[in-house]
């Protein structure tokens, strides 16, 4: 198969992203990323890119209208640069049908949580707020809801005696970078297949081919260990 055409939406740091560009150098990604675009200027995601020489675009999100204008500006700009899979990594914005319809099944994200717990903003707070024991991340594919997509693989961490926003917060990104990597090779492998819907209001389902998506319970930074078939 081809290498994964990848284009990355940032809004901030983008160590997902230094992740993807990582796992591409190291061979472990067979991918290329097309293009990274942020709805922020000056952010650390784009000196990112720049410095690994890949394309960056900055579409200011209060320069455009609303968010489908928005939206359209951003699926020119990916189109253009060859992208045809897209990566929200650590985009802060929703998307609209304009955006998916575009991509369709092929816009991938990472939430800092164990989905369906916790959507939304400030997920690692939201878990500590609730006094749960076991948090994590997962990576889905993006529909129309607020993180309801298709699950395509989640790592769990726990939460220790002492945790706060911040040491939680890094324990999961820890998780993230190497579950975003393993999804997106999973991807580029052939191994993703999405089933339709089985009835008006439900939702699609996505399968591993090969691989059971139960990936273990994360023990302070350590990176979790595939349970199933092409570990």
């Amino acid at each position: 198969m081809p290498p994964l055409d990848l284009g990355v939406l940032i809004s901030g740091r983008g160590s997902n992203l230094q992740a993807i560009l990582d796992a591409i150098a190291a061979g472990r990604l067979d991918a290329r990323v097309r293009l990274v675009l942020s709805n922020r200027p000056g952010v650390e995601g784009l000196a990112r890119a720049e410095r690994a020489g890949i394309p960056t675009r900055v579409l200011p999100h209060k320069d455009f209208a609303d968010r489908d204008s928005f939206d359209a500006a951003a699926v020119a700009a990916l189109r253009e640069a060859g992208a045809t899979w897209v990566v929200l990594a650590g985009f802060m914005r929703l998307l609209t049908t304009t955006f998916l319809d575009a991509f369709p099944h092929r816009v991938v994200n990472i939430h800092p949580s164990l989905l369906p717990s916790f959507p939304g903003v400030d997920a690692q707070q939201q878990a500590l707020d609730h006094g749960v024991r076991i948090t994590g991340c997962t990576v889905h594919l993006v529909d129309a809801g607020t993180d309801t997509g298709p699950i395509l693989a989640q790592a769990a961490v726990p939460i220790l005696e002492g945790d706060d926003h911040d040491t939680l917060a890094a324990r999961i990104l820890v998780q993230e970078h190497a579950l975003l990597v393993r999804a997106l090779s999973w991807i580029a492998d052939g191994r993703l297949e999405v089933s339709p819907p089985a009835a008006p209001g439900a939702r699609a389902r996505a399968t591993i081919a090969g691989v059971d998506t139960a990936l273990g319970l994360a023990q302070g930074g350590r990176a979790p260990e595939l349970a199933g078939e092409g570990a």
